[in-house]
């Protein structure tokens, strides 16, 4: 009787350990909005299309391996942290760009960068992602962008 007790308690933890492999929510919360290329749509209600002379579109991308943001603001490039929390909460910190002088490019990248100052939550639908503060009008909506 013992042993089949035993038995029984060793094939239960080897069943158990097979599951500890299962996603955390943080995890599953991540894999909708980390590795992927966000392109800015609007800005505070505002449409947002690249001008001629800007080198690249405004776009952010947030990776998984050490929670950093990355990304391009019109001029220049900026990074930082992030954190994602239940409830589609997001907090960025340590956000810093570099300081390249761009006199020819119309681009307010103080008020795109200050997004990342103020958002809290977040949603998606069909890979539009909004940054919000709380459940308020998006501060800021992007799509995503598939590369091949």
């Amino acid at each position: 009787m013992k042993t089949r007790i035993i038995l029984l308690a060793i094939i239960m933890i080897s069943i158990m350990s097979c599951n500890s492999e299962k996603k955390t929510n943080s995890e599953v919360i991540s894999d909708t909005i980390t590795e992927k290329y966000w392109k800015l749509k609007t800005l505070n209600g505002r449409e947002v299309t690249m001008v001629e002379n800007q080198t690249r579109e405004t776009y952010f991308i947030l990776k998984s391996e050490e929670n950093r943001l990355k990304g391009f603001a019109g001029c220049n490039t900026f990074g930082g942290t992030f954190t994602l929390e239940k409830g589609n909460s997001i907090r960025f910190t340590s956000v810093l760009s570099t300081l390249m002088a761009c006199p020819d490019v119309v681009v307010n990248e103080t008020e795109f960068l200050k997004v990342f100052n103020l958002a809290d939550h977040y949603t998606i639908k069909d890979d539009v992602l909004s940054l919000n503060i709380g459940k308020r009008a998006p501060l800021a909506v992007f799509e995503a962008v598939y590369m091949n």
